[in-house]
């Protein structure tokens, strides 16, 4: 014997349908949503300001925006030093971590006071992470890519045995209106003595 469904059954069991649909619907836009912009195949890989090679395995450039994450991931880093004092932004450090991409601070003031102490045993300690082959490929940035990034890369310039009128029109490359005596003078007066022992390869 077939029961036969009212049509009051009927509306009640289509309403209960079209509430699972549009539930299931939800949970499909919230899926989607979750996925990282970075994975997406198709991502349009666009760098960071300032980007550039400084050496087999080291980059340089300004803050990474999430529109650069999968430009970096086509980097395959290892490291990242980060010359800012700032605290490092919650969606930056939720790429690295996703990502295992360690992150080297070295908080140097961005002052634009012409005699701005700029801290040499950062530098040097920067530069130890940088060099080490372990951390590489890594990718050094501050904020513009500019004068403090600029600073240890004409640091480790000197250590590549480059002449100062080469490290200064790199500096000067990249900080254009902006180059700064006070970087300059610094680079010029650095010590690489302490540095020495880190091979030629290294560098």
């Amino acid at each position: 014997m077939q029961l036969e469904i009212s049509p009051r059954q009927r509306n009640q069991q289509e309403e209960e349908e079209a509430e699972q649909q549009q539930r299931a619907g939800e949970d499909t836009v919230g899926a989607v949503f979750s996925i990282e912009p970075w994975l997406d195949a198709a991502a349009v890989l666009v760098p960071p300001l300032n980007f550039a090679e400084v050496n087999d395995g080291i980059f340089r450039s300004g803050f990474p925006a999430a529109d650069n994450f999968a430009f970096l991931l086509s980097l395959k880093l290892r490291s990242i030093v980060y010359l800012c004092p700032e605290p490092y932004p919650e969606e930056n450090t939720r790429f690295l971590e996703q990502n295992c991409i360690k992150l080297h601070q070295f908080g140097i003031d961005g002052s634009k006071e012409l005699l701005v102490n700029i801290p040499e045993e950062k530098i040097r300690e920067a530069l130890k992470v940088i060099l080490d082959v372990r951390n590489q490929p890594v990718l050094i940035h501050c904020k513009r890519g500019k004068h403090r990034t600029g600073c240890v890369v004409g640091c480790l310039r000197k250590l590549q045995k480059w002449c100062l009128t080469s490290v200064f029109d790199e500096y000067q490359h990249f900080a254009a209106a902006k180059a700064r005596s006070t970087d300059q003078r610094f680079m010029e007066l650095f010590d690489t003595s302490s540095l020495m022992h880190l091979t030629a390869s290294q560098c």
